[in-house]
Protein backbone atom coordinates (compact mmCIF):
# COMPACT_ATOMS: atom_id res chain seq x y z
CA UNK A 1 0.00 0.00 0.00
CA UNK A 2 1.38 3.40 -0.97
CA UNK A 3 0.70 6.70 0.81
CA UNK A 4 -2.08 7.89 -1.50
CA UNK A 5 -3.92 4.56 -1.19
CA UNK A 6 -3.59 4.74 2.58
CA UNK A 7 -5.00 8.28 2.73
CA UNK A 8 -7.87 7.31 0.44
CA UNK A 9 -8.82 4.37 2.64
CA UNK A 10 -8.59 6.40 5.84
CA UNK A 11 -10.72 9.25 4.53
CA UNK A 12 -13.28 6.91 2.97
CA UNK A 13 -14.74 6.83 6.47
CA UNK A 14 -16.83 10.03 6.91
CA UNK A 15 -15.49 10.48 10.43
CA UNK A 16 -12.07 11.33 8.98
CA UNK A 17 -13.01 12.89 5.64
CA UNK A 18 -13.35 16.42 7.02
CA UNK A 19 -10.00 16.57 8.82
CA UNK A 20 -7.30 18.87 7.42
CA UNK A 21 -5.56 16.96 4.63
CA UNK A 22 -2.10 17.98 5.85
CA UNK A 23 -2.66 16.34 9.22
CA UNK A 24 -4.07 13.15 7.71
CA UNK A 25 -1.04 12.95 5.42
CA UNK A 26 1.42 13.57 8.26
CA UNK A 27 -0.09 10.86 10.45
CA UNK A 28 -0.33 8.48 7.49
CA UNK A 29 3.34 8.98 6.58
CA UNK A 30 4.36 8.30 10.17
CA UNK A 31 2.33 5.08 10.44
CA UNK A 32 3.22 3.84 6.96
CA UNK A 33 6.91 3.99 7.84
CA UNK A 34 6.38 1.34 10.54
CA UNK A 35 6.02 -1.36 7.90
CA UNK A 36 2.82 -3.02 9.10
CA UNK A 37 0.16 -4.56 6.87
CA UNK A 38 -2.17 -2.27 4.97
CA UNK A 39 -5.16 -3.10 7.16
CA UNK A 40 -3.18 -2.52 10.36
CA UNK A 41 -1.83 0.77 9.04
CA UNK A 42 -5.28 2.09 8.13
CA UNK A 43 -6.46 1.15 11.62
CA UNK A 44 -3.45 2.86 13.23
CA UNK A 45 -3.98 6.12 11.31
CA UNK A 46 -7.67 6.22 12.17
CA UNK A 47 -6.87 5.41 15.80
CA UNK A 48 -4.42 8.30 16.07
CA UNK A 49 -6.84 10.73 14.41
CA UNK A 50 -9.59 9.57 16.75
CA UNK A 51 -7.28 9.95 19.73
CA UNK A 52 -6.34 13.56 18.97
CA UNK A 53 -9.67 14.77 17.60
CA UNK A 54 -12.57 12.39 17.06
CA UNK A 55 -12.79 11.22 20.69
CA UNK A 56 -13.98 14.68 21.71
CA UNK A 57 -16.97 14.56 19.36
CA UNK A 58 -18.59 11.33 20.48
CA UNK A 59 -22.11 12.79 20.44
CA UNK A 60 -21.91 13.90 16.81
CA UNK A 61 -22.13 17.37 15.27
CA UNK A 62 -25.42 18.35 13.62
CA UNK A 63 -24.11 21.40 11.79
CA UNK A 64 -27.02 21.78 9.31
CA UNK A 65 -29.65 22.04 12.05
CA UNK A 66 -27.42 24.28 14.17
CA UNK A 67 -26.95 26.68 11.26
CA UNK A 68 -30.70 26.84 10.70
CA UNK A 69 -31.37 27.50 14.38
CA UNK A 70 -28.59 30.09 14.58
CA UNK A 71 -30.08 32.05 11.67
CA UNK A 72 -33.25 32.63 13.70
CA UNK A 73 -31.53 33.77 16.89
CA UNK A 74 -30.99 37.39 17.96
CA UNK A 75 -27.35 38.38 17.38
CA UNK A 76 -26.91 39.69 20.92
CA UNK A 77 -24.47 37.44 22.81
CA UNK A 78 -26.12 38.23 26.14
CA UNK A 79 -29.62 37.16 25.06
CA UNK A 80 -31.11 34.19 26.87
CA UNK A 81 -31.90 32.47 23.57
CA UNK A 82 -28.32 32.75 22.34
CA UNK A 83 -26.84 31.51 25.61
CA UNK A 84 -29.24 28.59 25.70
CA UNK A 85 -28.27 27.64 22.15
CA UNK A 86 -24.56 27.88 22.91
CA UNK A 87 -24.85 25.75 26.03
CA UNK A 88 -26.78 23.03 24.22
CA UNK A 89 -24.30 22.87 21.38
CA UNK A 90 -21.24 22.94 23.66
CA UNK A 91 -22.56 19.81 25.38
CA UNK A 92 -21.83 17.83 22.20
CA UNK A 93 -18.04 18.32 22.51
CA UNK A 94 -16.24 16.72 25.46
CA UNK A 95 -13.88 19.62 26.11
CA UNK A 96 -16.50 22.38 26.27
CA UNK A 97 -19.02 20.12 28.02
CA UNK A 98 -16.54 19.62 30.86
CA UNK A 99 -16.11 23.39 31.17
CA UNK A 100 -19.82 24.27 31.34
CA UNK A 101 -20.13 24.00 35.16
CA UNK A 102 -17.33 26.57 35.59
CA UNK A 103 -17.83 28.55 32.38
CA UNK A 104 -18.76 31.95 33.83
CA UNK A 105 -16.23 31.66 36.65
CA UNK A 106 -13.49 30.57 34.25
CA UNK A 107 -13.66 33.62 31.98
CA UNK A 108 -14.50 36.10 34.74
CA UNK A 109 -11.41 35.16 36.74
CA UNK A 110 -9.01 34.90 33.81
CA UNK A 111 -10.13 38.12 32.13
CA UNK A 112 -9.97 40.01 35.46
CA UNK A 113 -6.18 39.60 35.18
CA UNK A 114 -6.09 41.09 31.67
CA UNK A 115 -6.41 44.55 30.15
CA UNK A 116 -9.37 45.08 27.77
CA UNK A 117 -8.91 42.42 25.12
CA UNK A 118 -9.22 43.66 21.54
CA UNK A 119 -8.13 40.53 19.65
CA UNK A 120 -8.27 36.79 20.31
CA UNK A 121 -6.93 33.77 18.44
CA UNK A 122 -8.55 30.54 19.66
CA UNK A 123 -6.29 27.65 18.57
CA UNK A 124 -7.53 24.08 18.15
CA UNK A 125 -10.74 25.64 19.35
CA UNK A 126 -13.30 22.85 19.18
CA UNK A 127 -16.59 24.47 20.14
CA UNK A 128 -15.01 26.98 22.51
CA UNK A 129 -16.01 30.03 20.38
CA UNK A 130 -19.57 29.31 21.55
CA UNK A 131 -18.38 30.53 24.95
CA UNK A 132 -18.13 34.05 23.49
CA UNK A 133 -21.28 35.20 25.34
CA UNK A 134 -19.38 34.60 28.59
CA UNK A 135 -16.13 36.31 27.53
CA UNK A 136 -15.83 39.95 28.64
CA UNK A 137 -14.09 41.17 25.49
CA UNK A 138 -13.61 44.83 24.62
CA UNK A 139 -16.09 46.49 22.30
CA UNK A 140 -15.34 45.83 18.62
CA UNK A 141 -12.97 42.99 19.51
CA UNK A 142 -11.90 40.57 16.79
CA UNK A 143 -12.08 36.82 17.30
CA UNK A 144 -10.27 34.31 15.10
CA UNK A 145 -10.72 30.57 15.62
CA UNK A 146 -9.00 27.60 14.02
CA UNK A 147 -9.22 23.82 14.12
CA UNK A 148 -8.69 20.81 11.87
CA UNK A 149 -12.32 20.13 10.87
CA UNK A 150 -13.68 21.81 7.74
CA UNK A 151 -17.37 21.53 8.69
CA UNK A 152 -16.68 22.84 12.19
CA UNK A 153 -14.86 25.88 10.79
CA UNK A 154 -17.72 26.60 8.41
CA UNK A 155 -20.21 26.57 11.29
CA UNK A 156 -18.04 28.66 13.61
CA UNK A 157 -17.37 31.20 10.87
CA UNK A 158 -21.12 31.69 10.52
CA UNK A 159 -21.51 31.90 14.31
CA UNK A 160 -18.83 34.58 14.70
CA UNK A 161 -20.30 36.53 11.80
CA UNK A 162 -23.81 36.22 13.25
CA UNK A 163 -22.61 37.89 16.44
CA UNK A 164 -21.27 40.76 14.34
CA UNK A 165 -17.67 40.23 15.40
CA UNK A 166 -14.61 40.87 13.30
CA UNK A 167 -12.56 37.76 12.61
CA UNK A 168 -13.73 34.33 11.54
CA UNK A 169 -12.73 30.68 11.51
CA UNK A 170 -10.12 28.91 9.43
CA UNK A 171 -8.69 25.44 8.95
CA UNK A 172 -5.42 25.14 10.87
CA UNK A 173 -3.00 22.24 11.22
CA UNK A 174 -0.59 23.24 13.98
CA UNK A 175 1.79 20.42 13.08
CA UNK A 176 2.33 22.15 9.74
CA UNK A 177 2.59 25.79 10.80
CA UNK A 178 2.07 28.04 13.80
CA UNK A 179 0.01 31.19 13.15
CA UNK A 180 2.27 34.23 12.97
CA UNK A 181 -0.32 36.99 13.02
CA UNK A 182 -0.01 39.39 15.98
CA UNK A 183 -2.80 39.06 18.53
CA UNK A 184 -3.39 40.31 22.04
CA UNK A 185 -4.61 37.00 23.48
CA UNK A 186 -4.02 33.50 22.12
CA UNK A 187 -5.94 30.62 23.70
CA UNK A 188 -4.89 26.98 23.62
CA UNK A 189 -7.37 25.30 25.94
CA UNK A 190 -6.64 21.64 26.70
CA UNK A 191 -4.58 21.70 23.51
CA UNK A 192 -0.98 21.07 24.55
CA UNK A 193 -1.46 17.43 25.66
CA UNK A 194 -3.08 16.64 22.30
CA UNK A 195 -0.28 18.32 20.34
CA UNK A 196 2.27 16.38 22.36
CA UNK A 197 0.70 13.13 21.14
CA UNK A 198 1.47 14.23 17.57
CA UNK A 199 4.94 15.71 18.11
CA UNK A 200 6.72 15.81 21.46
CA UNK A 201 8.24 19.27 20.96
CA UNK A 202 5.15 20.87 19.41
CA UNK A 203 3.82 22.45 22.65
CA UNK A 204 7.14 24.22 23.15
CA UNK A 205 7.28 25.39 19.54
CA UNK A 206 3.72 26.65 19.76
CA UNK A 207 4.28 28.75 22.87
CA UNK A 208 7.54 30.12 21.49
CA UNK A 209 6.14 30.82 18.04
CA UNK A 210 2.87 32.55 18.87
CA UNK A 211 2.99 36.31 18.28
CA UNK A 212 0.75 37.06 21.25
CA UNK A 213 1.05 39.38 24.21
CA UNK A 214 -0.83 36.90 26.38
CA UNK A 215 -1.36 33.15 26.02
CA UNK A 216 -4.03 31.28 27.96
CA UNK A 217 -3.39 27.54 28.15
CA UNK A 218 -5.22 24.91 30.11
CA UNK A 219 -5.07 21.23 30.94
CA UNK A 220 -7.87 18.81 31.75
CA UNK A 221 -8.24 17.79 35.36
CA UNK A 222 -9.85 14.50 34.34
CA UNK A 223 -9.49 12.04 31.50
CA UNK A 224 -12.32 11.53 29.01
CA UNK A 225 -13.18 8.45 31.05
CA UNK A 226 -13.54 10.52 34.21
CA UNK A 227 -10.32 9.53 35.97
CA UNK A 228 -8.49 12.33 37.76
CA UNK A 229 -5.80 10.71 39.93
CA UNK A 230 -2.56 12.64 39.59
CA UNK A 231 -3.50 14.48 36.39
CA UNK A 232 -3.29 18.03 37.76
CA UNK A 233 0.04 17.34 39.49
CA UNK A 234 1.43 15.72 36.36
CA UNK A 235 0.31 18.51 34.02
CA UNK A 236 1.54 21.21 36.40
CA UNK A 237 4.99 19.62 36.39
CA UNK A 238 4.99 19.35 32.60
CA UNK A 239 3.96 22.98 32.19
CA UNK A 240 6.64 24.16 34.61
CA UNK A 241 9.24 22.20 32.67
CA UNK A 242 7.90 23.59 29.40
CA UNK A 243 8.19 27.22 30.53
CA UNK A 244 11.28 27.00 32.75
CA UNK A 245 13.87 29.68 32.02
CA UNK A 246 11.67 31.59 29.58
CA UNK A 247 11.40 34.69 31.74
CA UNK A 248 7.65 34.87 31.13
CA UNK A 249 5.15 36.14 33.70
CA UNK A 250 2.82 33.28 34.58
CA UNK A 251 -0.36 33.18 36.62
CA UNK A 252 -1.99 29.90 37.64
CA UNK A 253 -5.74 29.28 37.97
CA UNK A 254 -7.18 26.15 39.56
CA UNK A 255 -10.73 25.33 38.57
CA UNK A 256 -12.81 22.25 39.18
CA UNK A 257 -11.81 19.88 36.41
CA UNK A 258 -9.36 22.24 34.69
CA UNK A 259 -5.94 23.75 35.36
CA UNK A 260 -5.18 27.01 33.54
CA UNK A 261 -2.16 29.26 33.09
CA UNK A 262 -2.01 32.82 31.79
CA UNK A 263 1.33 33.64 30.21
CA UNK A 264 2.59 37.14 29.47
CA UNK A 265 5.56 36.93 27.11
Amino acid sequence: MNLEELIAQVTANPAYAGIAATLVRRVAEHELAKGRSGKETVKAVRSKLHQVAGAYQEKGMDFPSWRRELAGLPPEPSSAAMRNFCERVMKTHASTRERLPILADFYTKVFASLPPIQSVFDLACGLNPLALPWMPLADSASYQACDIYTDLMDFLGKFISHLGLNGGACLCDLTESIPAQPVQLAMALKTLPVLEQLEKDLPSRLLEGLNAEYILVSYPGRSLGGRSKGMVTNYAARFESLTAGKGWQIQRFDFFGELAYLIRK
